[in-house]
């Protein structure tokens, strides 16, 4: 395991304070394997008054959508930028391809064009205005920054979107259990950590296509792509809902007053993803609870809004 250089447990503590606006945030996402990772890239890149959004990660994936991890994130690279110029926003210099593989051990990083953007705006960073880094996809491209520059865990708050809550019986989550090396590196590296589980607290998130089409349905070029992606993922809507979960880790950095949150030991996490409890570990803030209604009428807001 590579040597870390953690905060003192004071500072720590105090670095897991819901954020203050405005913040500046990096996004890593998986934006093609589903179609929650396109509404929180929107979310965030419309809310300049709470997160001021500095670059975009596309992150590694592999199932039905693609091909292998390289194949996932590619698909994912492309699908940033079809989003963004739907919003007139330029990709150059802002959005960049993540890891092509997962991390084959805890030590061993995986080179990227976004871990290497991510060790050089996280070093930049005054001591006391840490860069935010909001995961919403495997934690490999983070996780080899991490490695490639450890004393980034001083310089940088995480907020991942993975696992299930620590009292699940399992956390075989997607993001998680893809990369389970990566997520260690998370937990045991000390770095200050907001962990939003799936199961249990994102899963609250849901929406449905007769929801999205009454509150965003032709308003603009970007609610109507986002209506019609939401509603080809299902052919049959009679009593369907979607959950909408990567929305869940931006909204604690945009509204962080619509959740719930408390500081818990950070959890070990076993070979067959299950977590484990040890007291004497480093603190990490847990998401506990969303306030569904505030959030998305917030989101809808500014998505009909636009730039």
């Amino acid at each position: 395991m590579a040597a870390f250089n953690p905060l003192p447990i004071d500072q720590l503590i105090k670095r897991l304070d819901p954020p203050k606006a405005p913040i500046d945030m990096v996004l890593d996402t998986d934006t093609y394997n589903e179609i929650d990772d396109q509404f929180a890239l929107m979310y965030s890149l419309l809310s300049p008054e709470q997160v001021r959004l500095q670059a975009v990660y596309a992150a590694p994936f592999h199932n039905d959508r693609s091909t292998g991890p390289e194949d996932g994130m590619v698909k994912s690279y492309d699908e940033i930028v079809r989003l963004l110029k739907t919003v007139n926003v330029e990709s150059d210099g802002f959005v960049f391809e993540g890891s092509r593989s997962y991390l084959p051990d805890g030590e061993t990083p995986v080179d990227s064009s976004a871990a290497r953007d991510l060790v050089k705006k996280a070093m930049a960073r005054p001591d006391d205005d840490p860069l935010y880094v909001c995961a919403i996809g495997c934690i490999t491209n983070v996780a080899s920054a991490i490695l490639m520059e450890p004393e980034i865990i001083r310089k940088i708050v995480v907020v991942w979107l993975g696992g299930h809550m620590l009292t699940w019986p399992t956390t075989r989550e997607f993001n998680l259990m893809q990369d389970v090396p990566a997520a260690r590196v998370i937990l045991d590296s000390g770095v200050p950590f907001v962990l939003v589980p799936c199961m249990g607290v994102a899963s609250h998130l849901t929406a449905s296509t007769y929801e999205l089409e009454a509150c965003i349905g032709g308003k603009n070029e970007l609610c109507n792509a986002l209506c019609e992606l939401f509603a080809a993922y299902s052919d049959n809507h009679f009593g369907w809902a979607k959950e909408i979960w990567d929305v869940a880790a931006v909204s604690w950095l945009i509204h962080p007053e619509f959740t719930q949150s408390e500081l818990e030991p950070s959890p070990l996490l076993s070979d067959d993803c299950r977590w484990s409890r040890d007291a004497r570990r480093h603190p990490i803030r847990v998401v506990r609870q969303l306030n569904r209604t505030a959030i998305f009428r917030d989101m809808y807001t500014k998505l009909i809004k636009g730039r």
